[in-house]
Parts: structure tokens; C-alpha cells; sequence
């Protein structure tokens, strides 16, 4: 597949770019010089894109295979300001970045295979996002940005009371309708 100039390598376990890849693609708030994590990176094509502005990038997965890919899909970009770790979100994360960006697993159940993690947010769909939403205020600098992308399906309102409840300032920056569900991006900064 090539988007926008890369190659990227698909696999089979790994989440396939889709439309809500593309519409964080398309919205990214990354600027020159940024230090940036992606969670979930998946192929890594989003912590590639930002690794265009970006003085670095980290991007971790739970997914062992998806962070071979990632590392694979740089290598074939021959892009080296990136790094791809094995971590249940932010795990085995250290320092502060300028921006986080997360596209949340958000079905609810509970996941099977490796692909699933890209897909299942837990019992209720959210409790990937809920973790992430606990921790991620730790890791981001004073005046950092996080971008979300979440489906309807999972409370769009609910994950901006927490991250108002948090100190942030959130709203909706990009959405796009599906059949059964809207897509958005909520990005937010500390108030």
C-alpha cells in the first residue's frame, strides 16, 4: 500500500490502515521539531508521517508482530528519527512528549487473536481508552497536545467530561459518518 509517499507493509495480525487511520492522518496537529508518541501504532504509518516534522517519534503497540512491521515499514521508508517498543500502553514508556496521538480499540469483548487488540476496547469497549485516559496526562509536556480518534459507538462525550475532569480543554477537530457509528478526532491541551 502507499499512502501519501510511504510504503507501507501490511500483515494479516496487524490493523490495516482504514478511514479513521486516514482521518487522524489528515489532522494531525504535529509540529516542526515536536517530540511525538503514537499509541497503537499499528503499521506505523501514522508515527511515520509525523516523523516528517518531528525532531522524534516513539510508537508502541501490545502487539509484537505490529512493532516488527512498524520497524520494517521505517526501514523500507528509510526513515531513522523513529523507534518502535513492545508495550501495553505506557507500560514501558519514559519522558514527556509534545504530542500523543491514539487510535483506541473501541468494539466491545474480548480479544482473540493479535488483531483483535487493534479492534477490542474491552468488555465495554472502553476500557483500553480508559486506561490510556487515566496515564496519558503524565507523559504529555505543559503544553502538549493528545489526539484521539474514537468511534460513536464508545461515548465521544464522555471521553471529553474525563478529559475536562482532567484539565483539558478538549473538542471534536475532524469527524466523518459511517453507516452505523461516527468517527472522530478529540484533540485536547491542558487548559
Amino acid at each position: 500500500m502507499i499512502y501519501r509517499g510511504l510504503k507501507i507493509k501490511l500483515h494479516p495480525q496487524v490493523y490495516e490502515p482504514a478511514e479513521d487511520t486516514f482521518l487522524l492522518a489528515r489532522n494531525l496537529k504535529i509540529k516542526e521539531g515536536d517530540i511525538a508518541l503514537d499509541m497503537g501504532t499499528g503499521t506505523g504509518i501514522i508515527a511515520l508521517l509525523m516523523a516528517r516534522k518531528a525532531r522524534f517519534v516513539l510508537g508502541v503497540d501490545v502487539n509484537p508482530i505490529a512493532v516488527e512491521l512498524a520497524k520494517e515499514n521505517a526501514k523500507l521508508n528509510g526513515i531513522t528519527n523513529v523507534d518502535f517498543l513492545l508495550s501495553d500502553l505506557f507500560q514501558n514508556v519514559e519522558g514527556k512528549f509534545d504530542i500523543i496521538t491514539f487510535n483506541a480499540p473501541y468494539l466491545p469483548g474480548k480479544p482473540e487473536k493479535p488483531i483483535d487488540l487493534a479492534l477490542v476496547g474491552g468488555e465495554n469497549g472502553r476500557e483500553v481508552l480508559d486506561r490510556f485516559l487515566e496515564d496519558f496526562p503524565n507523559y504529555l509536556k505543559k503544553d502538549g497536545v493528545v489526539q484521539i480518534v474514537q468511534s460513536s459507538i464508545t461515548g465521544i462525550e464522555e471521553t471529553i467530561k474525563k478529559l475536562e475532569s482532567k484539565g483539558f480543554s478538549a473538542e471534536v477537530t475532524a469527524k466523518e459518518k459511517y453507516f452505523f457509528e461516527e468517527i472522530v478526532v478529540i484533540s485536547a491541551k491542558r487548559a
